[in-house]
Parts: C-alpha cells; structure tokens; sequence
C-alpha cells in the first residue's frame, strides 16, 4: 500500500510539474499537450520510415537522413517555443522539432523528393536542410556546426531591438568540436544572450564514437568553465526531465538572463544516413541496447503509467498518423520538380541602386581612410540599424587603421563594438544579425590574410544563403577588410585575395582607388541587400597624390558593377584597380608627355559584379589590352577578364592580351625583397611601351 500511496504522490508531482512546464491550466490542456507532442513523435517516426520506402523505390528521394531516436527531444523543444516568434536553428537530424513547430508534411516530403516546395529550398538542397521564413527558421546548410555563431549573432541583434524572443540551435555532439561551436558559447555569455543551445548526444558522429570525440566523454562537462552558462545534462527520452530544462531555459531566455545548453543523450536507432551501415562499426549488443531506449516506447509508457491514455487511444492515434504520413507523402508527389531554367536564379537578390549625384560646390580633399569614415558616419546616422563590429574598431582606435574612429562615441557601443579575435564569429554572427530582416551588419576583418579562419562562414554560409533558401532570405552584410602590399607588411599582412573572392557565387566585391569611389562605394555597399566584400588598399589610405579627392556630398551615392575611366586613350587600354590603377595613371600620363603614348586607363571598381560593357567599349576603340593587378599573375582575376575579353573581343584585338601581376610567392618583409615580388612603376611602363609598339 505504500508504494501505491508513493507512485501516486509521484504521479501527482509530475502532473502538476506538466501543467507548470507545458503552460496548461488544466489537466485536461496538459493531456491535450502530452497527446500533441506524441502525434509529433509518431509523425515524425512514420516520416522516417516512409522516406526509407521511397529511396527504395527511388521516388524522387534519393538521401535520406532520419531522426529515430531523437523525437521526443525535438519535440518537446519545439512545443516549448512560439511560432513565428521565437527563432531556431534546427541541424539535419530534428525532424521532430521542426514538425513540431509547424512545418508542413507535404513540404517536407516534397523537399526529400527534391521538388519545388515553396519553402525549404525547393529543390536546391538536400533534405532535412530547413528553411521557413513564416516559422523564423533560417535556412540551414550542411557544415556541421556553423549554425552556431549565427544564432548567437540573430540572439544580438534580438537583443539590441529590445525583444524577448529566444533562439534555438541545435546539433549533435560531433558539432561540438567545431570551433565554431566554442565561439558561439563565448560570444553567448559576454553578451548573456538568450539562446538555448540543444546538444542531441547519439554518441555517434557517424562512426566514430564519443570516446574518440570528446575529452571526458560529455560535452555537458566542459561547458560548465563558461561563466553565465546554465547546464543540463539529461536523458534525451525522458519527458519530464527533458520538458523541465527546456522550460527553464526558456524561462531564463525571456528574462534576458543569459544562455542555457541542453546536453540530451539519445539513442540513435538508424543509421547516420541511407548510405551508412551501421553494423559496420556498431557491436549487435550497442544495437540492442539502443534499441531498448526508444523515446516512443517510454514515452507511450509513461503516458500509461501517469494515468493519461489508454494502449487502445495510444494504437488509435498511431493508425490516424500513419495514413496522415502516407496521405501527405502522396499528396508530395503531386508538386513539380523544379524548372531546369531557374537553375540560377537568386544568386543574388535582385536590387538596383540609383546613383545619386549632386551638383554642390567642391568640398575640400580628403584621404580615403577619412572618406570610408564618414562613409559610415553619415550612413549610421541615417539608419539606425547599421551595425558595426570587428577586432579593435571600438573606442578611440578605431581599428588598425583608424576607419572606424569616433563611431562608438557617436552612437554608442551598442551599434559600435569589438569581437572576440575570431574571424568565424565576426562573420558567423553578421550573417544572424542580418536574419531578422532589420539589421546591417558592416564589419571589419583585421588583415584580408586573416580572413581563412572565416572563410566557412564567408563561403559556405553567407555567400549562398540567397541562393540555398531559393530566395527566402537574404543577408545585407558588409565585410570591410584592409588588403594589399607595399608597406612591408611582410606574408600575413600583404595579400590581395580578390580572385579567391571571385570563385565564389553570390558575393559583391569592391575595390575603389581614390576616396571618392571609397565613400560613394561604401555608402552603396552598405545599401545593397546582398552580401558585400571591401577591399581597402591600405597603402592608398592615406595616399594623397593621386588617391585624395574633393569630398562627395553626404546624400551622394555610388552604384556597384560599372567601371570608371581614368583616362582617355586611343594606343592601347590598361584594365586595373587597386594600387596598380594608381601606378598606371601615373605611368600614363609620364609617357603621353615622354612617347607620344595615349593609354587608356579603366578602373574596374567593381570586381564583382564586373562592367564588361566599359571594358568592351575601350578595347573595340584601342584593340590592344594589357591587365594589371597586384595579386599573383596565375590563376589571378586577370585571367578572368583576358578570358572573357577573348571570347568577346578577339575580332578587335592587334595584339595578344598582356598581363602583369605579382611573382607566385608569399609577399616577404624586407622591402628589396617585396619590391621584386610586387609590380612596380617600371614594369608597367615597359609593359605599356611593349604593347603600343606591337
């Protein structure tokens, strides 16, 4: 009779916990929550099995990744959130949170089966890659991990608007020894954002077990060092313990008090993907006992145990969800594959910006690090969401170079401050900051050698979210970074990576030479709702003879994609930007005087998106082309723009296309030695002399 007394004071402990947890006012609604997270758990389970069938069959379906094991915990995260109101970061392998939030069936079907959905990229990603505007789900990829940073980026823009809306991100434990995944939990705390962290431990990242994955075998232990980190560590398939941390993570969420991670161990009951086996590397007794874990036996149990549901409503409901699964898979089959003609569509977001010039009367010169400064000045002053961020451009400094001096004092530290030293998080956390819809990002990378650290989020992320979410977000982000040699910066200070930049869809990269382009440019960029890059040439900062230029007006504004002509020439065109453009002048206008010899110089501006007509126009008038830029000469932009040129031009052209560029090789300290690397003055007049002579 005690124990009896015991079970029933224990069910009564759990009911009213329910009740708190699931915001019920009733058992009643507390039952109708139980029932809708099972209907979640049984939907997202015959899903599964449904897409292993059609890969079978092959359906349209060719990859599948499951979920099993993993319901319950998905589940119960999503039904904790507010849809359309809170905002998630789901990994591949929680079907069941996204169900639970609301995603549709027949979408989810449809995506597997690589159909035009109208959201989860229709067609353009692989499955379980979701995507839902409506549900503030962002698209996500399949880099493991990069998820990370740019929910705590989106947390820091929520938090900047003043809202009390949490962010969800979730992943296995093998993300969790990404960097990026330290990053985020330390970006997290410095600024107490409301993020909950949900790390689902199947203690497999593929095949390789968490023995050999995480020093001391848990992940929940090493997160315990950040300071302002609530940790649960929890059985993944038990409710109550899983509904309480989620609720008190929500909870300390809304109440801005700080982050919160999850640490659920789960059974993973299937294998990593429908081209994995999994007894390959798994012993048949691992497989048993995972397979005794199953978060829908013991939630069905515990539903029976607490007095809640009888078998018989439990197999009711089982039945009604297996033909709603078959119904939705059939239903998917209906929707079209996709156009082979919108292949490219939504590179990137369609926008034209109107140039805006005024006649006033000439300001005086200045410098381009004073041009790019109140570039950023006057737009923060107009736009009250532009961010600015990085390594060192807060406060009096301003950055290495003093770009972004005076802006923390002008609008405070909120909209003006530093990152940790990590080119993954300023990046990451731009792309979620851009999420919402409302902020700009404008953010500096110290050096452009330091970039590669950042380089996954830059690429992988946010130069195809555009494209990945087939035009359901967009990232208006601006990546200013200083570039280029001849100040003996020596290897890590020096490079001129604009042609790695290129290879990469979806980014717009500037390049100005003179600080009229840099204001008018920046001010463009930062207008722009696509990814931008600015390369600044650190040598021509402070340049003044031919680099300062009279002020543009504040309300003026530049356009990307057009090139400029420097100078008028009928000999022969020299294609440049950067450094080379301001030697090229130079070198013109020394041999207009000397040889009689009229170049026509073009600064391209705008390497992407590239002014072909300006370019066309100049050699269909001169029919000679020398390209000059300070980057390595093989596999530089250059080769881009002869190339085209051949396909475009060859009928105009008297000569073959020239070019100059950098000795392949790091660019050394010492100044002998980083003169005969770079281009200098007198190869680009022989050059020229060469090239008219021909």
């Amino acid at each position: 009779m005690g124990i009896q007394n015991q079970e029933k004071k224990r069910h009564h402990v759990a009911l009213e916990a329910l009740l708190h947890q699931s915001k019920a006012t009733t058992q009643i609604e507390a039952k109708e929550h139980c029932l809708r997270t099972l209907e979640v758990m049984y939907q997202s389970r015959f899903m599964d099995d449904k897409m292993a069938i059609l890969v079978k069959q092959n359906k349209g379906g060719t990859f599948h990744m499951n979920g099993l094991g993993h319901e319950l915990i998905g589940a119960v995260c999503a039904l904790s959130l507010i849809p359309g109101k809170d905002w998630a970061f789901p990994y591949y392998r929680d079907k069941s949170f996204a169900i639970g939030l609301g995603c549709c069936l027949v979408e989810l079907f449809g995506t597997f089966m690589g159909r035009a959905t109208k959201h989860h990229s229709s067609g353009r990603m692989m499955p379980e890659h979701f995507s839902h505007k409506g549900l503030h789900i962002p698209v996500q990829s399949s880099v493991v991990g990069s998820q990370f940073l740019q929910a705590v980026g989106l947390a820091k823009g929520l938090r900047h608007s003043g809202k009390d809306e949490v962010v969800y991100v979730s992943a296995g434990e093998g993300a969790t020894s990404q960097g990026d995944f330290h990053e985020a939990l330390n970006y997290a705390c410095l600024h107490k954002l409301s993020v909950i962290f949900v790390i689902q431990d199947n203690g497999w990242a593929i095949s390789v077990p968490v023995k050999d994955q995480t020093a001391g075998g848990s992940i929940a232990k090493i997160t315990q060092g950040y300071e302002g980190l609530t940790t649960h560590e929890v059985d993944g398939t038990d409710y109550e313990q899983v509904s309480k941390a989620m609720a008190l993570a929500v909870k300390k969420g809304r109440e801005e008090k700080g982050p919160s991670i999850i640490v659920a161990s789960v059974p993973r009951l299937g294998p990593h993907s429908s081209s994995d086996d999994p007894k390959k590397y798994k012993e048949d007794t691992h497989i048993l006992e995972e397979q005794a874990r199953d978060p829908i036996v013991a939630y069905e149990q515990w539903l029976v145990e607490m007095g809640l549901f009888h078998r018989e409503e439990l197999e009711a409901l089982r039945v009604r969800v297996k033909e709603h699964i078959d119904a939705a898979a059939k239903r998917a089959e209906d929707i079209p594959f996709p156009d082979p003609a919108t292949c490219r569509q939504h590179i990137s977001k369609a926008f034209v910006q109107e140039e805006v010039k005024l006649e006033a009367p000439k300001q005086d010169a200045i410098v381009m690090v004073d041009a790019l400064n109140h570039a950023l000045i006057e737009e923060m002053s107009v736009n009250p969401h532009i961010v600015v961020f990085g390594q060192d451009v807060a406060g009096g400094k301003g950055g290495v170079f003093g770009v972004t001096r005076h802006l923390t004092e002008k609008f405070g530290e909120a909209r003006c401050f530093n990152t940790p030293l990590a080119e993954s998080t300023i990046i990451g956390t731009a792309i979620g900051l851009s999420f919402d819809g409302v902020h700009i990002p404008v953010v500096e990378i110290q050096f452009a050698d330091y970039l590669w650290t950042g380089i996954n989020q830059l690429f992988n992320e946010l130069a195809s979210i555009h494209y990945r979410s087939n035009g359901e977000w967009n990232c208006p982000v601006v990546v200013r970074m200083p570039i280029g040699g001849y100040i003996q910066g020596g290897p890590y200070h020096s490079q001129s990576i604009e042609g790695f930049l290129a290879h990469c869809p979806g980014l717009k990269i500037v390049f100005p030479s003179h600080a009229e382009d840099a204001k008018l440019l920046l001010k463009a960029a930062i207008r722009d709702p696509n990814p931008v890059i600015f390369l600044e040439h650190k040598g021509l900062y402070r340049q003044r003879a031919f680099s300062a230029r009279a002020e543009p007006h504040p309300e003026e504004v530049g356009v990307l994609g057009q090139a400029k002509v420097l100078r008028e020439g009928s000999d022969l065109t020299v294609i440049t930007w950067g450094m080379t453009a301001v030697m090229a002048f130079e070198i013109a206008e020394k041999l207009s005087k000397e040889e009689g010899i009229e170049a026509e110089i073009i600064d391209v501006r705008t390497i992407v998106p590239l002014d072909m007509e300006t370019l066309l126009t100049s050699v269909q008038k001169t029919g000679k082309v020398l390209i000059a830029h300070e980057a390595p000469k093989s596999c530089g932009f250059g080769a881009e723009i002869a190339a085209r040129l051949s396909e475009t031009a060859f009928t105009y052209l008297d000569a073959p296309i020239a070019r100059i560029g950098s000795v392949e090789c790091a660019i050394p300290y010492s100044k002998v030695l980083e003169d005969a690397v770079l281009p200098q003055k007198k190869d680009l007049e022989t050059a020229i002399m060469a090239l008219a002579q021909f």
